[in-house]
């Protein structure tokens, strides 16, 4: 009897745990508690910034501001940065309501005063709402995605991604190029 009250118990948290899955495309930028950090309190702090720029330059759809946070060399499966701007462009003439989602659980910054480049490991998603439909769509979702970063003119910007590219594009899921 105990047993079954437990799993039954058990089983409606779980539940509700995942009525609540929709609240992810809430917005932010977050280092997990139980992160594994290997750099200074400055860099970490400049990284995070970085992608706070972004997150609201998205939430103002100003695309130019947004690609502040990719490299000038930018290159990932392929994707320059220019064609990064075409595809950002082409969701903010689709889409409006932008809210990203970041939980970094890895930040480590190379070597060097100040370090060159870093690496972060982030799980996230990026959500919008449809011009056509009205409609919230999940754009875009990763689950340990290395972003590959690089000082460049005094603040952190993308380089790259880790990863090799896919062969050919399997289940109708493209490579997370964005952030």
């Amino acid at each position: 009897m105990v047993s079954a009250l437990g799993i039954i118990l058990g089983t409606a948290m779980a539940m509700q745990g995942c009525a609540g899955a929709p609240l992810m495309h809430r917005g932010g930028i977050q280092v997990n508690r139980w992160a594994e950090v290997k750099a200074d309190d400055n860099t970490v702090a400049e990284i995070l910034a970085a992608f706070n720029r972004a997150e609201e330059a998205l939430q103002a759809k100003n695309l130019d501001r947004l690609m502040d946070l990719y490299a000038q060399h930018y290159s990932y499966h392929g994707l320059s940065r220019s064609d990064l701007k075409r595809i950002w462009g082409e969701l903010f003439a689709g889409y409006h309501g932008f809210k990203s989602n970041h939980i970094f659980s890895r930040i480590e910054a190379g070597s060097g005063k100040p370090p060159t480049t870093a690496e972060v490991t982030c799980t996230g998603s990026l959500w919008a709402i449809s011009n056509e439909s009205g409609q919230p769509v999940n754009l875009d979702s990763w689950y340990g995605e290395v972003h590959h970063l690089v000082y460049e003119n005094d603040v952190w910007r993308v380089r790259g991604h880790a990863g090799e590219a896919p062969k050919g594009i399997q289940f109708g899921v493209a490579p997370h190029p964005f952030f």
